[in-house]
């Protein structure tokens, strides 16, 4: 009997990822829940398990394609129960294979002519009727030009989701730009981005080299987009002197190591901003901005961003408020570890209230972070460095680090801003509150 390894679901509104290898091969035995694709989403790269124990019988994905959710990304066939059969004859081969000959899958269907000009082909669902027959929906057809189609995709329009009104529900450009208008003012989107301005043709200068976004970076750019266009953002700087934090850190960072942590100040950080935003609540919070509604939460799971090969991830820490430090620096070390081996779940992806962003260990005085939307405020850190402050009538060297607060000026003001980070400066300022803290 052969089963169908489909795609299971991956995550909230991922309905695809890119195949990244296929760990096995046609004729290979594989045992249940034994990882047969590994495949990237949009947010992580995870890896898809047999449901059942068998031999592949067929592989119908290739790597550095795209998958969606439900397809049937391959076939194991099982080995008849004895118990059930009677005998112990193997498995009937499903066609003879001569000597010498290797079992190959079976060829992929051509892919179907393009209709009329004026229809667009939505895919259709497929309806299984047996392992090998899978019979066609019709599809749906949406009637509109190749004209009307270019410019509703130039604008970032959906051509599927605009009301014809002309004979026959045909879409036309005013059709087009009258859905744009009314997704304008109700303040949503079309479900793509905007389209970027029409970029020259490069070669006409130099040599170039054209390559694809991996999902990640695909993704990256995307919500930055969605981020920069619907968050009125202002950043504000501050800088913490954590010379006493310092101390501390060389004190007891032999014990966070002996834990299996690392005792950074984006560890010290994360216990400081759980008791800021139970002090300041507008900044773990969300805009609903249909319904004018401002939503605040009462958890505090912390995104922090991860610079991998792959390109940024925000595994995120939760309960941030109910651990001590050492226990979140154990914890901070191990998941930065899972986002740079690709081993981090899609719910460690989800469900953060707050960021922060450390580039200290590369270099620079200060940066705009952009707010991880639905968020309403990001923390940046920048490299400490030691400065002369003057303290008590004298210049003293102080170690002083720069922080960035970008926040949401919709729900945030500046003042409060300017607060939030005073706060939290004067937090790192004095290490014994923290750790009495917990």
């Amino acid at each position: 009997m052969s089963t169908e390894v489909k795609l299971p679901e991956l995550g909230e509104n991922i309905d695809s990822g890119s195949v990244v290898k296929v760990l096995v091969s046609v004729g290979q035995s594989v045992a249940e829940d034994q990882p047969v694709l590994e495949l990237e989403t949009d947010k992580a790269t995870i890896e898809v398990p047999s449901p059942v124990g068998g031999v592949i019988r067929e592989i119908r994905v290739q790597e550095g394609v795209k998958a969606k959710v439900g397809q049937v990304v391959m076939l194991v066939d099982q080995a008849e129960d004895e118990s059930e059969t009677g005998n112990a004859e193997a498995p009937v081969a499903v066609a003879p294979v001569q000597s010498g000959e290797s079992v190959k899958p079976e060829p992929r269907p051509v892919a179907e002519p393009e209709l009329e000009p004026w229809i667009e082909k939505v895919q259709p669902e497929s309806k299984k009727t047996g392992t090998d027959v899978v019979v066609l929906a019709p599809a749906k057809t949406v009637p509109a030009s190749p004209s009307v189609r270019r410019i509703a995709r130039e604008i970032g329009i959906d051509i599927a989701d605009v009301p014809g009104t002309g004979t026959g529900g045909r879409i036309s450009v005013d059709d087009v730009k009258a859905f744009a208008r009314q997704l304008h003012r109700s303040g949503r989107s079309g479900g793509q981005q905007i389209a970027a301005p029409h970029l020259p043709d490069f070669s006409r200068w130099g040599q170039i080299d054209r390559k694809p976004m991996s999902n990640i970076r695909e993704k990256t750019a995307e919500h930055m987009s969605i981020a920069w266009s619907n968050v009125p953002q202002v950043t504000q700087f501050d800088k913490a002197d954590i010379t006493r934090l310092e101390e501390y850190r060389k004190n007891f960072g032999a014990k966070a190591e002996g834990a299996g942590g690392k005792l950074t100040v984006t560890a010290v950080l994360l216990k400081v901003i759980a008791s800021a935003l139970k002090n300041f609540p507008q900044f773990n919070a969300s805009l609903d901005m249909e319904r004018k509604d401002i939503i605040y939460k009462k958890y505090y799971h912390v995104g922090i961003a991860v610079d991998t090969d792959r390109g940024l991830l925000v595994p995120v820490v939760r309960d941030v408020d109910r651990k001590n430090i050492m226990q979140l620096s154990v914890e901070l070390t191990q998941v930065a570890e899972r986002a740079r081996n690709r081993k981090l779940s899609l719910e460690e992806m989800q469900g953060g209230t707050f960021t922060i962003t450390n580039l200290g260990g590369i270099g620079g005085t200060s940066f705009s972070p952009i707010v991880n939307f639905p968020e309403v405020a990001i923390l940046g850190i920048s490299r400490s460095g030691v400065e002369p402050v003057f303290t008590n009538g004298s210049f003293e060297p102080r170690t002083l680090l720069p922080l960035s607060l970008s926040y949401d000026h919709r729900i945030i003001d500046g003042a409060d801003a300017a607060r939030f980070l005073r706060w939290v400066c004067e937090a790192l300022k004095d290490p014994f509150l923290i750790a009495l803290e917990g």
